[in-house]
């Protein structure tokens, strides 16, 4: 039971152990630079005694019979195998019987067969950075496209349970149906995909722009509203015709649950954030992963002690503030119940009524959710008359007859 208080949600902490280290250098990662923030205070990579607090203290906080351990980057597998293998022990360890789940975000070029047989023997769920064929991944991703490859094939050669975590940018955005028809094809059955919105302040070796705060000059690789709208209503449409229940596209199943009513999974849609901290290898930990700005640092597990600084007031204001900081425009927009106002770090425009904080990728998101509004519509008619959703393809066979 967790001691700070029994009725506390979950929180998932993007753990860092390799810090903003990584063996790639992509043009778009919002991550690269995050090293400088702690130059001078602690090692780059975390440490076993670092290790073991963590483990013990987040295993510690959480309220529920369940702990999932979310490892991350830059690139986590710059840890060596050694590190992991301490980690499932330790968890063990303090689980006090607990489950234990494991999921681990990883560009693929690293792994072996080696990897493979430990993630496997160990249950670990691991996501694949790709961001679709060829011609639309290696522009973007150092020409790694074949390394990854033979990452996925590893991981499906040892029975290790993946999904592909991609970015929509300016390249492959004009390309849906080639992007979702290619998942498809490597047997992708979990795709989870998220727009590249980043600005600096100056030249391209200027740090980049935190949040809600307002100027800047989007990066190049950053996709436009127009574009992601499009885009994510060109893979619904394929998705939609043949696919329903067979492949699970994170959006799409994530707007079915704010059509009915449920809270979505993941929190760029939800009315509420701040359950998704960071952890850092020196072990500061920051409001989110995408707030790693020292205005959003909470303070030192070390110091602080992990449960305090997640369920404190700082973390809890962060939170509200999504939904407390909605611009007028959002507040009178149909589609607040599935949207939100999307995610904080996108809040950098002004709405229709001239206020600040608005977020950028708005139009896109409406002509989305009004393009399938009428799908999801049925999906929810069905879920709620104790039927699959899946049976919307077969209402639209009969409707093209």
């Amino acid at each position: 039971m967790n001691v700070i208080a029994p009725f506390l949600r979950p929180f998932y902490v993007m753990l860092k152990p390799a810090g903003s280290g990584c063996n790639l250098r992509c043009r778009y990662c919002y991550y690269a630079g995050k090293g400088a923030l702690h130059a001078g205070a602690g090692p780059a990579a975390m440490d076993d005694g670092l290790l073991e607090d963590f483990i013990r203290q987040y295993i510690e906080a959480q309220p529920g019979p369940d702990v999932l351990f979310t490892w991350h980057g830059g690139e986590p597998l710059l840890r060596p195998l050694a590190f992991y293998r301490r980690a499932v022990e330790l968890q063990r360890r303090y689980a006090r019987g607990r489950h234990i789940d494991n999921c681990l975000q990883t560009n693929g070029t690293l792994l072996t067969d080696e990897w493979c047989r430990f993630l496997s023997g160990e249950g670990f769920l691991v996501g694949i950075s790709i961001d679709g064929p060829r011609s639309m991944h290696d522009p973007m991703r150092q020409g790694t496209f074949d390394s990854v490859m033979r990452g996925l094939e590893l991981l499906c050669r040892h029975g290790v349970e993946w999904n592909a975590m991609a970015t929509v940018n300016s390249l492959n955005a004009p390309h849906p149906v080639e992007f979702y028809r290619f998942f498809r094809s490597i047997g992708c059955r979990y795709l989870q995909f998220t727009p590249v919105v980043e600005r600096r302040r100056g030249d391209a070796s200027s740090p980049l722009m935190a949040g809600s705060e307002e100027g800047g000059t989007l990066t190049p690789e950053s996709v436009s509203p127009e574009a992601w709208g499009e885009f994510a209503c060109g893979v619904f449409d394929e998705w939609v015709r043949r696919d329903v229940g067979e492949v699970f596209v994170q959006l799409f199943d994530d707007t079915l649950a704010c059509w009915a009513g449920e809270p979505p999974g993941v929190c760029s849609l939800a009315a509420e954030c701040g359950q998704a901290p960071a952890l850092e290898a020196n072990g500061d930990l920051y409001c989110c992963d995408h707030f790693v700005f020292p205005a959003f640092r909470l303070g030192n597990i070390r110091r602080q002690g992990l449960a305090q600084m997640a369920y404190g007031e700082r973390q809890a204001a962060f939170g509200r503030a999504k939904r407390t900081a909605l611009t007028p425009q959002c507040r009178e927009c149909r589609w607040l119940f599935a949207c939100h106002g999307e995610c904080p770090r996108n809040r950098f425009v002004r709405d229709s009524h001239g206020a600040p904080g608005h977020n950028y990728l708005c139009r896109g998101y409406a002509r989305y959710f009004g393009h399938v509004a009428p799908y999801m519509d049925f999906m929810k008619a069905e879920l709620d008359a104790g039927r699959a959703p899946a049976n919307v393809m077969a209402h639209l066979c009969e409707l093209r007859r």
